[in-house]
């Protein structure tokens, strides 16, 4: 089974769209998960510009890379969160500080985003949903059962008109279960789609690092959502709880030693990696396995071409023979 490795560019914003497919390249990449900030992916342009998109299109075919999804965190993130200032930095400065503009920007950027992913040919956009009620994850003060299940229904209110416009282009939608947004783990993850009444639209981008840090084991996350896994982030994390530390960080920045736990370059962490390819293999996932780069303590150049050979090197087809079939004595 050849799926394609692909480097997710949300870490090398910094870098032009030019720069980084050569590089992926070299660091013999498949392709591309393009983040929706930097100059890498405009969606506003890409929405309703032939010749942008075209443009994007060449540049990948240029370097031998090829684009089956978009990243829009940001954006989505900003359509779900209650406003704090934080999120001024995903949005234009127009809507900064204004968190009703930022609301209808971050909306109507999602909505665009689907779009985009249509003009590009990809089949899958994924990102982040954000939360109304992530600050009251511990209940203290008491949060009730009400107030939970408004959080579920405000991102439904939220959502169903992007997802809408998902349905008309035809594209799917991964968020991607992570800390700060409606759904973290895999409890809270079956409830949302038990409020969004299972549509299709909205499905899992895979990604085992943040399941791994909050204890859980995270190919079971595929095998209980074996429809649902619309995309796939290999990226690795490291529990490193030393009697001192604890996984909820202590307010120290990613990188220190003293953390709990910590983003690591694949095969330098504790994600099963192994685990998780019979799973999707399970499944028969055939589509991209998307390196996203998180390492504090590695250059990153470094990480990210060792990263590619590691996702190769585990890159196993399933069997297509019964080992112990028609055995004679």
């Amino acid at each position: 089974m050849a799926r394609p490795v692909t480097l997710f560019t949300g870490q090398w914003a910094d870098l032009s769209f030019q720069e980084i497919c050569r590089k992926a390249a070299d660091w013999g990449y498949d392709g591309l998960e393009i983040a929706c900030w930097g100059d890498h992916m405009e969606v506003r342009k890409a929405a309703g510009d032939p010749a942008y998109v075209q443009a994007k299109k060449d540049m990948l075919e240029q370097h031998g890379l090829k684009c089956w999804a978009l990243g829009a965190h940001l954006a989505g993130q900003c359509v779900g969160d209650r406003y704090d200032p934080r999120l001024d930095v995903f949005a234009p400065a127009e809507v900064q500080g204004k968190p009703e503009g930022l609301r209808r920007w971050a909306v109507e950027e999602m909505m665009l985003t689907a779009r985009a992913a249509q003009a590009m040919g990809c089949g899958v956009v994924n990102g982040f949903m954000g939360s109304p009620i992530w600050a009251f994850w511990y209940s203290f003060p008491p949060t009730t059962d009400e107030m939970v299940e408004e959080g579920f229904r405000e991102i439904v209110r939220l959502w169903t008109p992007i997802l809408d416009v998902f349905d008309e282009c035809g594209i799917r939608f991964g968020l991607e279960v992570h800390p700060t947004e409606i759904a973290f783990d895999l409890y809270t993850a079956q409830h949302l789609l038990e409020v969004f009444e299972r549509r299709p639209a909205l499905g899992f981008n895979f990604d085992p690092s943040h399941l791994l840090w909050q204890g859980m084991e995270p190919h079971l996350f595929i095998r209980e959502f074996p429809h649902r896994i619309y995309h796939v982030h290999m990226k690795d994390a490291a529990v490193t709880l030393d009697g001192k530390s604890g996984i909820l960080g202590s307010h120290l920045p990613f990188g220190d030693l003293r953390r709990g736990w910590n983003f690591r370059s694949l095969g330098h962490g504790d994600v099963n990696f192994e685990e998780i390819i019979r799973e999707l293999n399970a499944i028969g996932y055939a589509g991209p396995l998307s390196v996203e780069w998180e390492d504090n303590g590695m250059d990153r150049e470094f990480g990210v071409q060792e990263s590619a050979e590691y996702v190769k090197s585990i890159n196993f087809a399933p069997s297509d023979v019964a080992f112990d079939k028609d055995m004679k004595t």
